[in-house]
């Protein structure tokens, strides 16, 4: 008995995570339990205010993301458990507020800001929920953009190392983009980069019309694309939808 319990004490978070998954509900639940800090200051980091786990519904889609994050993750991703869950957190969670907003008669917005006389000019409300909405989605680009430039640090790369690794010509970055693409889409050399940092130009030079140099080149450039293609960057993949890439 006082055995079991301590191999209870040790056991590790992804183990946790695994028993969970596997229908342990005393461990799914204690977690659960155990991470609502976590979760409230997840998604505080993106309301921008305090949560309160008894009031907001904002802790209840984090609680409820944190659940899906335990069926959804899998060691293989590259990642931690934690830092998953709070990308998934997240992206809930501006899911939810998006789709409030899509409703302005339901928005707290309405309610928190307006009282019914300055309800009364529609133009000047409309002009602030939009000011709002452009506020709050700046925000979230640069919370995006600090949490990719965290992961790149993880990959001993910078922002500055991908300005200067970007091939000038567009025809060269559509290349790139291409390749970088074939390696997301391919499991075995996705993980070579997830997991060791590296562009498998082995695997790729029978299978791509660039030469091997011209991967070398590239290879900080095309890293990077496979990061953004696989991990929870919503504004980032906008933006190279928006740039033709």
């Amino acid at each position: 008995m006082i055995k079991h319990l301590f191999q209870k004490k040790v056991t590790t978070l992804d183990h946790q995570v695994e028993l969970a998954k596997q229908g342990d509900e005393m461990t799914r639940n204690d977690m659960l339990k155990k991470y609502q800090p976590f979760i409230a200051k997840s998604v505080s980091e993106v309301c921008k205010r305090y949560i309160d786990p008894t009031k907001d519904d904002e802790f209840s889609i984090g609680l409820l993301a944190f659940d899906e994050a335990i069926e959804a993750y899998s060691d293989e991703k590259g990642c931690s458990f934690l830092s998953f869950a709070r990308l998934v957190i997240k992206r809930k969670v501006i899911d939810y507020i998006r789709n409030e907003q899509k409703h302005p008669t339901l928005s707290s917005l309405d309610e928190e800001y307006y009282d019914e006389e300055q309800m009364e000019n529609p133009s000047e409300v409309a002009a602030a929920k939009d000011r709002f909405q452009m506020e709050t989605e700046s925000w979230h680009r640069q919370q995006e953009i600090r949490e990719f430039k965290e992961q790149l640090k993880q990959y001993k790369m910078s922002f500055e190392d991908l300005i200067e690794a970007s091939p000038k010509h567009r025809d060269a970055r559509e290349s790139a983009v291409q390749v970088a693409r074939l390696v997301f889409e391919d499991d075995d050399l996705k993980q070579q980069v997830l997991e060791k940092g590296r562009l498998p130009i082995k695997g790729l030079i029978d299978r791509v019309e660039v030469s091997k140099k011209t991967l070398e080149r590239n290879r900080k450039f095309i890293i990077a694309l496979v990061l953004i293609f696989h991990g929870d960057y919503v504004y980032l993949k906008d933006y190279l939808k928006g740039v033709g890439l």
